[in-house]
């Protein structure tokens, strides 16, 4: 699913019109993004919880010629399944 098919679906269970979903959508992502440059969790009950890792420098290969290079320390966004959502997809 695409964030054009999620936009229609949104807007036929929410009764809103595909314009008023797609603001919605763009919302939504605007307000975890900005919550995880916080190091907020963003936690939705039954869905799952939006949440940083944070990756050490470490040292890696370069796989083309074999060089060692460094490798910066970094977050990583990551997304935990909720318990709902775990036993709907099983």
């Amino acid at each position: 699913m695409n964030k054009s098919e999620l936009i229609d679906s949104i807007a036929q269970t929410a009764g809103i019109s595909k314009a008023a979903a797609g603001r919605a959508l763009d919302a939504t992502t605007v307000a975890i993004t900005k919550a995880m440059q916080q190091a907020d969790v963003v936690t939705l009950i039954g869905f799952g919880s939006f949440y940083l890792a944070k990756r050490e420098a470490r040292n890696g290969r370069n796989p083309r010629t074999g060089e060692t290079i460094s490798i910066k320390a970094a977050n990583s966004p990551k997304f935990r399944a909720g318990k709902v959502l775990k036993d709907a997809v099983n």
